[in-house]
């Protein structure tokens, strides 16, 4: 890495960084931003899956260029991977370890979603079967009511599946999310458990506060088997570095920096397809990097240039 983009990147340098791994085909790029200021630290491309030495060895170039220039680490965040924990102790110590809070809610909320489509399935299991041609007898026409009824609700689980999972629900939202789940006393808890969870991230818990929240939800969760068994993400033993931030006003809850960048790297793929050799991929978030550092430059050039024709 140039030390004179180092020497920039880390002028204004947050002490917290976020990292993370991008795969691409055969190759995995390793990134590092500063996760407050949304700047790209250090990347590395490696043409394997990468190992506890290949983070350590990273980490290190990290460590390094902080020691170098006096700075101190405060934080980092990464998502759930096992491939940080045991790196980040060996080289930066009890530096704090942040899990971001975006994943693991992620996962939490596919499990929900995936327990309101089973319960569809099990709305439409039973629907009771009917003869061709209109209904005559009384059974018939009760029955057929059975499966018009069985049929709207199943499809009002679908359209509105989204109130199980969303953050903040309105007086009227609640109302329809109590009709659609009527008769469905297992996806009537499953909410609840959702609102417990996002009171566990709320940034005026403190951490003592939030592990006792954590506890009783897990106690909770003992006693009733079948949530438990949705919501097995609940009983991580990584969860309670989710929740790390809480202790740290200025730590980012989530690694949204580095996955910025990513997002810009798989756009530039896109509309650069041919760009899969080890040597190309590190040349191009060479040259991303090399934009990054030189646009307040770019902008005053084009703001002059602007103003001359404007004269």
């Amino acid at each position: 890495m140039d030390p004179e983009f180092l020497d920039w990147a880390l002028a204004d340098f947050s002490g917290y960084v976020a990292a993370d791994e991008l795969y691409d085909g055969p190759f995995c790029i390793l990134s590092a931003v500063d996760n407050r200021r949304y700047t790209r630290l250090l990347y590395d491309v490696l043409d394997h899956d990468p190992t506890h030495d290949d983070i350590r060895a990273f980490l290190g170039r990290l460590k390094t260029a902080l020691v170098a220039r006096g700075l101190t680490l405060c934080g980092v965040t990464t998502d759930g991977s096992a491939l940080y924990p045991a790196p980040l102790r060996e080289v930066f110590g009890k530096v704090r370890h942040q899990i971001c809070q975006f994943h693991v809610i992620k996962d939490i909320v596919q499990a929900v979603v995936g327990a309101v489509a089973s319960a569809r399935k099990g709305l439409a299991a039973m629907q009771p079967k009917l003869p061709k041609g209109r209904p005559s007898t009384l059974a018939a026409k009760a029955a057929a009511r059975t499966k018009k009824r069985l049929a709207a609700q199943g499809a009002a689980l679908f359209t509105h599946r989204y109130l199980f999972v969303q953050r903040h629900l309105h007086t009227t939202e609640r109302k329809t999310l109590w009709r659609v789940s009527r008769g469905l006393p297992q996806l009537h808890a499953l909410r609840a458990v959702m609102d417990q969870v996002y009171a566990l991230f709320d940034r005026r818990c403190r951490p003592q506060t939030a592990l006792a929240k954590l506890a009783k939800l897990r106690c909770r969760l003992r006693r009733f088997r079948p949530l438990g068994e949705i919501l097995k993400k609940l009983f991580s033993p990584t969860l309670e570095k989710a929740l790390t931030f809480l202790d740290d006003k200025l730590l980012p809850a989530t690694s949204n920096a580095v996955e910025r960048g990513n997002r810009r790297y798989r756009k530039m793929q896109k509309s650069v397809y041919r760009v899969r050799t080890q040597a190309q991929i590190r040349a191009r978030l060479a040259l991303d990097m090399w934009r990054e550092a030189h646009a307040e430059g770019r902008q005053q050039t084009l703001a002059s240039l602007h103003r001359a024709r404007a004269g």
